[in-house]
């Protein structure tokens, strides 16, 4: 602890944690996601027949598209490699880099964490037999996150808190506002269709499928704008 001369005591963490701990974009509430996950495919194996598929789709009365029970691995799979990319790309990013994309991907890992944890948990209660329908409420939630998240960034500002963070720059307030309204846009319609699609109950294949899609256009399309309006 050091005394400022204004101010009051400071804490000061040391090099050591700065280095390590800060510049790391996993934290224990993503592992806590990714134990939560684990541990829903262990109840899965136990409760559900190993026989059993789940009906990913439905033609008229009948499942059209059939997922085996060995489909409870993808989740945590998936979350694992989501994990060490990020674990990766917070080791790749200087400083500056980690500052100023912290608070975008940070939160945007634990969205992607808990929408597979919470799909796991839409496939294990239709398993064992729940009227629940878990994956459709994961629809109806992540719809509404992208709503607000797309308003958001349509309404942002420059030299604001909120705003995507990019590895190159965005050189004018114009194309700062063009590259955020095309991106809140997108994410407003993708959330949009999301939220038709768990209406019409389309199915877990093509809704897992839609939550996929909504989660990786937007940040696509972002990029794209910023990489076209570069020199604007």
């Amino acid at each position: 602890m050091e005394w400022g001369r204004e101010t009051g005591p400071f804490l000061l963490p040391s090099a050591s944690h700065i280095c390590g701990a800060m510049q790391s974009l996993v934290t224990r509430f993503h592992l806590l996601l990714l134990s939560v996950t684990l541990a829903i495919t262990g109840v899965g194996f136990f409760r559900i027949d190993p026989a059993y598929v789940f009906a990913a789709h439905w033609s008229g009365s009948s499942p059209d598209w059939l997922w085996p029970r060995s489909a409870l691995l993808v989740a945590p799979l998936l979350q694992a490699l989501l994990v060490a990319s990020f674990f990766l790309l917070g080791r790749m990013l200087t400083r500056n880099h980690f500052a100023k994309s912290q608070h975008i991907l940070d939160p945007a890992l634990s969205l992607l964490m808990a929408v597979i944890a919470s799909t796991q948990l839409g496939l294990l209660l239709t398993g064992i037999g729940s009227d629940l329908d878990f994956v459709r409420f994961t629809g109806f939630v992540l719809s509404l996150v992208l709503v607000v998240l797309g308003v958001v960034l349509y309404e942002a500002e420059r030299h604001t808190y909120a705003g995507l963070r990019m590895p190159w720059p965005i050189a004018s307030d114009r194309a700062w506002q063009l590259v955020h309204r095309l991106a809140g846009a997108t994410c407003v319609l993708a959330g949009v269709g999301l939220a038709v699609a768990a209406w019409l109950d389309v199915g877990a294949g093509l809704l897992v499928s839609a939550f996929a899609i909504a989660l990786v256009l937007p940040p696509v399309v972002a990029g794209l704008a910023t990489l076209a309006l570069r020199r604007q």
